[in-house]
């Protein structure tokens, strides 16, 4: 048997810790001297005490783990349990890896106030496009709230493409949009394509689009070919799984490519803002991405920033 002391060091925890087991029926001492009080283990309750640890890693508290080790817990229940736990701790690696590449953007932008070039922006007019999409809302206009949106819509649009046997025509273009005000309970804009939002949601409606032909929506068999789809600007269903629409080109957009992937895209947007406002111009509404290339390797994204401005 080993002393208290020495059943710690084996186990690596503490004294303290033990005691705290022993106290709450979590793991008992072999044998406690009925005189001195002194506590005694053997080694075969390494295995229970590494059990202890390693589920209380996992985030279960000290009477789950209780329960599981005492087999009142069944074996479909710890499975649900562990496979729960472990889709929160994916999720909070998702969040702490996001939030890195916020911090990282920040610095970016600081480091690089003032650094951009009159000759990387462009201003131009840009064309009509037919798109295939599907939508979503944002919590906010911020790249740590549109990335977790606009990815899986941009994941699923393709999946609906490739099924309908629709191949796009061209590159993707997401652009936004406040929530109508019907959706938010906000009195500010109702969010007409390219609005900013006035009133009081931050939220936004997420477009992710991909460039397709009228004649491949029609050999699918989509219920309209975009050209007739109504008011220019709108969705509309097609049957397809997706919407799609005709969206208006801008008649002026101050442009600039951004290399990397979009959870950087902040120097790159605050870089266009100063160029915007340095050269006797104001943003018109949210600025449109243009996906020019999107290899698997995020750090090789071509994306062209399509920002509506007028003359101020």
């Amino acid at each position: 048997m080993f002393t208290i002391g020495d059943f710690a060091r084996y186990g690596r925890v503490s004294a303290r810790m033990l005691r705290h087991y022993d106290a709450i029926g979590l793991l008992r001492p072999a044998r406690t001297d009925p005189v001195s009080g002194y506590r005694f283990y053997e080694a075969a309750q390494l295995a229970r005490l590494n059990r202890i640890i390693a589920l209380k890693d996992l985030g279960f508290s000290l009477q789950q783990v209780g329960a599981i080790l005492d087999e009142q817990v069944s074996v479909p229940e710890l499975r649900g349990m562990l496979r729960l736990r472990q889709a929160e701790l994916e999720e909070a690696l998702t969040a702490a890896g996001a939030r890195l590449a916020q911090v990282e953007a920040r610095l970016r932008t600081i480091e690089s106030e003032g650094r951009m070039s009159a000759d990387d922006v462009v201003v131009k007019r840009t064309e009509t496009v037919l798109l295939a999409e599907l939508s979503g809302i944002a919590a906010s206009y911020g790249p740590e709230d549109i990335g977790p949106v606009i990815q899986p819509l941009y994941d699923e649009l393709c999946r609906r493409l490739a099924a309908a046997g629709v191949t796009a025509a061209g590159p993707g273009l997401a652009y936004y949009e406040d929530v109508p005000e019907e959706s938010t309970g906000s009195t500010g804009s109702t969010g007409s394509a390219g609005s900013t939002n006035g009133g009081g949601s931050d939220a936004v409606v997420v477009h992710a689009g991909m460039v397709v032909t009228p004649e491949a929506l029609a050999k699918a068999g989509a219920k309209t070919d975009g050209s007739s789809s109504g008011r220019s600007g709108t969705p509309t269903p097609t049957g397809l799984g997706f919407d799609v629409v005709t969206l208006p080109g801008l008649d002026c957009a101050a442009t600039v490519v951004h290399h990397g992937p979009m959870s950087r895209i902040l120097p790159t947007a605050q870089n266009l803002a100063h160029w915007i406002d340095a050269n006797g111009y104001r943003s018109a509404g949210y600025a449109r991405e243009l996906y020019l290339e999107c290899p698997p390797d995020q750090e090789k994204w071509i994306t062209e920033i399509q920002e509506p401005v007028v003359r101020a």
